[in-house]
């Protein structure tokens, strides 16, 4: 690349600001810095051997199903009680002995599995009192490593189920069940495929956590310097240049690791003071910022793993999945490009000045080959035939040898490691959670409590399917206050997609809807968290950017409304035509929604006429020619008046007198 001066997001150790905001948002980020060189390599060791363990079983295959997931949770859990001190002022420095007994009672649960396997599968639902005495810790433990890992949401929540397993033949109504003994509890949690070591458990263990490793392969070869440098060189001279760039990078990085809050801090604390400097408000650029990397986790082709989740629990192709989520993801980061746009001219805002840009040809000359693993992945995932884990295998290693290309990206032995470690410490915060969702959800088996949920929402709903779409909404949204993407889709899916296949929508389509309003609670207040993160970077008040979040990602609130009405929007039989036909629309109300929202073509846009506009964009919801006439009518003569109006305001300036930074 030239040698001038260009703002980077580079990827070294944080700053001490940024893992303060990233340790106050994100109970994951507070692991332990070790004083002993002895311990600290006892851990880098348990984690490096974890990452070998699971590209090892992805190659040759894995044991049986209860032992594998056993092992993958005993060894997340010991990694917990290693990394993270069990309060936020505990020493971090030094490994008290409770944490070494912790460790030591994870590989015991493990242990005991490998050894009495087949007693247990012998026994069959008839526990000893070994099998509860190893069941129960086993509950105790995934508790309180989830604290310690996402804060008290998921373990309140578990122990809610808990509860309410032993004590729901108590309650009235719908949700009274016959009630579980403390004993059955355990045994179904501990020695089953549907507890604990269930679907969420089972999926990171495999696609999860090998495609967060493949993520931290690609960081350590420096792609993250490579999506940013991309989006200076072409977006970063543009109208609120900056602020594109951070859709742009942020979204393609969230889905790739499918972190939000870490997102956020890491490229917002880059992307955030240039969107100040050339003036947007503070609470604007945390919020584009926050939506941003969001919205990484909807995007294809790897969403945050959520792809690879979905698809086990429909039990359909990843392709199936990955090809109607392109266009809605699309769609959504569109809005927030249409209002960044807007904003920037209502303003009179421009972009980074041309000579402090990178050139396009520049950054893919120097990073451009660290596109090849992922076309290689598309190309295994897609045309192979071969099995997820073993792409997602054969694509780490193509990842190392595509670096070796170019010196700036080359990795050495260290960085091997490094990348092996950083893996599973990404993996551990997903893994518990998906842990102990599994409790949630196996109380929520046994009892029936999701089919219940369900028959409540619809009956609420009555016979309206949008009353159902919204209360299936609101209860997505509380669901996922303050919970990882993770464990909140697979929350949603067990306890509020079963209302929407029950009133006859297509599943995929369900569990797309809940998947959206599940994450995007990230955004919502009164518990934001990614917009919090943003807001802490950009001195901007919490609520107000968490409230600014929503406006901004608006059509991702619409767009699950619209594939529901509208199926042709995730392209599911579509023929061609169809398909141009729904992406013209689509494209067209999401342009309506962002100009209603921002309140701005031209000229400021008085209050009917952008209810006018949202009124419009609706009316492309569901495919009707007589309302998609109706809706393009109003674009045009709207667009005709604002056009009009800022003329006459004299709004239209040349690029002449551009203010650039």
């Amino acid at each position: 690349m030239a040698d001038k001066k260009q703002p980077t997001i580079d990827e070294p150790e944080m700053s001490g600001e940024q893992k303060e905001v990233l340790e106050k948002y994100s109970a994951e980020s507070r692991y332990r810095t070790f004083s002993s060189k002895a311990v600290a390599m006892l851990v880098s060791g348990l984690a490096i051997f974890l990452s070998l363990y699971h590209m090892y079983t992805s190659y040759f295959g894995t044991p049986v199903t209860l032992q594998h997931r056993s092992l993958h949770v005993a060894i997340i859990l010991a990694l917990v009680f290693l990394l993270y001190p069990p309060f936020k002022k505990a020493s971090r420095t030094k490994l008290p002995w409770y944490d070494i007994l912790f460790t030591l009672m994870a590989f015991s649960t493990t242990i005991y599995i490998f050894v009495d396997y087949l007693g247990i599968v012998n026994r069959g639902g008839m526990p000893n009192n070994y099998d509860l005495i190893f069941g129960g810790m086993l509950v105790l433990l995934v508790l309180e490593a989830a604290r310690r890992v996402t804060g008290w949401g998921l373990p309140v929540l578990g122990i809610l189920f808990l509860l309410y397993g032993l004590f729901g033949r108590e309650m009235s109504g719908i949700f009274r069940h016959r009630g579980y003994t403390w004993d059955e509890l355990v045994n179904f949690m501990y020695v089953t495929t549907e507890g604990v070591y269930g679907t969420a458990i089972g999926v990171s263990a495999t696609y999860i956590f090998l495609f967060i490793l493949f993520g931290a392969f690609l960081s350590k070869s420096g792609m993250g310097q490579f999506f940013n440098d991309m989006a200076m060189a072409i977006a970063g001279g543009t109208k609120g240049g900056p602020a594109k760039v951070a859709v742009i990078a942020s979204g393609f990085l969230g889905s790739i690791n499918g972190a939000a809050v870490a997102n956020v801090v890491t490229t917002g604390s880059f992307t955030i003071p240039l969107m100040k400097k050339i003036g947007y408000s503070r609470n604007f650029a945390g919020a584009v910022e926050s939506t941003a990397s969001v919205g990484g986790q909807i995007l294809p082709p790897i969403m945050g793993a959520a792809a690879f989740i979905m698809a086990e629990m429909l039990g359909i192709p990843y392709s199936q999945i990955v090809l109607a989520a392109l266009l809605p993801a699309l769609l959504y980061y569109l809005g927030i490009i249409v209002q960044i746009h807007l904003r920037a001219t209502k303003l009179g805002l421009k972009g980074i000045s041309r000579e402090n840009l990178p050139d396009v040809m520049d950054v893919l000359k120097e990073r451009g080959h660290l596109l090849i693993p992922l076309a290689f992945l598309l190309y295994m995932l897609f045309f192979s035939g071969r099995t997820i884990i073993f792409s997602a295998f054969l694509t780490i290693l193509v990842t190392v040898l595509i670096a070796m290309i170019r010196k700036t990206t080359r990795m050495s032995f260290r960085d091997i490691l490094d990348a092996l470690e950083n893996g599973a410490r990404m993996a551990v915060g997903v893994a518990v959670a998906c842990a102990s969702v599994g409790l949630v959800v196996g109380v929520a088996t046994m009892t029936g409590f999701g089919l219940k949920l369900a028959n409540g929402i619809v009956a609420l709903g009555g016979d309206s399917l949008f009353l159902t779409l919204f209360f299936t909404m609101i209860a997505c949204i509380v669901l996922g206050m303050g919970l990882p993407s993770i464990p909140t889709y697979i929350i949603t899916a067990t306890m509020a997609a079963p209302a929407l296949v029950a009133y006859g929508i297509e599943p995929l389509v369900a569990h797309l809807f809940v998947f959206y309003f599940g994450l995007f609670a990230n955004i919502t207040p009164p518990v934001a968290l990614a917009a919090f993160a943003a807001a802490g970077i950009s001195g901007g008040d919490q609520m107000k950017t968490g409230f600014v979040s929503m406006r901004l990602a608006i059509a991702g609130f619409i767009i699950p409304y619209m594939f529901v009405y509208n199926n042709s929007l995730l392209l599911i039989d579509t023929t061609f035509m169809e398909g141009v036909l729904v992406v013209i629309t689509a494209v067209a109300g999401v342009i309506m929604l962002g100009t209603a929202a921002e309140g701005y073509l031209f000229a400021h846009i008085n209050p009917v006429i952008r209810i006018v506009l949202f009124g419009g964009a609706l009316l492309f919801m569901n495919p009707n020619l007589i309302q998609d006439v109706i809706g393009f009518s109003i674009i045009a003569i709207i667009w005709f008046l604002q056009w009009k109006k800022g003329k006459k305001q004299g709004n239209f300036e040349s690029e002449s007198e551009a203010k650039t930074v």
